[in-house]
């Protein structure tokens, strides 16, 4: 099995060289990541200037772009020849949870790899502290295997948080939905060295809908919570109510 590896991190990341050394157990693995951390690129593509991929000493290949560059590089580019099978991106230095998705560059390159015809796995670790990587890792590692033997849809993306315990801690593993947030505090207003009114964006807000069967619950009850997400936001329940507006208009 071929594994194609990214993250938003970047590629020195405890958390994908965690993951990497896991995978590599089972398949054979290629990492094309970030050089920097780039955490809420979301699906952002680089188009006003070229990218360059390097390979570092550790094998990794490193592009100058955001997560959703180095996945489709590596799978329209790099590896056109030798394809992988599956795309698992991660493991993510804190949570992707509910409305966290849709600015997560973890949660982008898992949708690229879909995008272009991979099955797809974002992990994140439910910490900023990010002490156990290994029990993500060693979640991912039974997740893809089982993959291998009983695939699932086409367009499904597994959105993967795991608590930040020791592997024996895990209460279970949960299929969730997303769960949301209230909206993000202020931005923070600041003046730079050179007396120029500058912001910092604000804190994202507090769990708002929180409840049983959400992903936020069960990392919150120590359980790992696997969320199948498909890119399709269309409101299909609006739809009619939106006919007999245009009507109207």
């Amino acid at each position: 099995m071929h594994i194609l590896v990214s993250n938003d991190d970047g590629y020195l990341a405890e958390g994908l060289v965690c993951l990497v050394e896991h995978l590599q157990q089972i398949a054979r693995v290629t990492v094309v990541a970030p050089q920097n951390d780039r955490s809420g690129a979301s699906n952002s593509l680089t188009l006003d200037r070229p990218l360059l991929p390097e390979t570092t000493e550790n094998g990794f290949i490193t592009i100058n772009g955001t997560p959703t560059d180095c996945v489709h590089i590596a799978i329209t580019a790099l590896l056109k020849d030798d394809p992988p099978d599956i795309i698992v991106s991660g493991i993510n230095r804190g949570p992707n949870l509910g409305d966290d998705i849709l600015y997560s560059g973890t949660v982008a390159a898992a949708t690229e790899g879909r995008f272009l015809g991979l099955p797809a796995i974002a992990v994140s670790l439910g910490s900023f502290e990010a002490k156990y990587f290994s029990t993500a890792a060693r979640l991912i590692v039974k997740i893809v295997e089982k993959l291998q033997v009983e695939p699932l849809d086409s367009d499904t993306i597994l959105n993967i948080n795991v608590p930040d315990v020791e592997f024996e801690q895990l209460e279970s593993v949960q299929v969730t939905r997303l769960g949301k947030r209230h909206k993000a505090e202020p931005a923070v207003e600041a003046v730079d060295p050179r007396n120029r009114k500058v912001y910092w964006l604000g804190p994202v807000g507090n769990e708002a809908d929180a409840g049983p069967g959400t992903d936020f619950y069960a990392v919150n009850h120590n359980q790992a919570s696997i969320t199948p997400i498909k890119i399709d936001l269309t409101n299909y329940e609006v739809q009619d109510q939106l006919n007999q507006w245009l009507k109207t208009l």
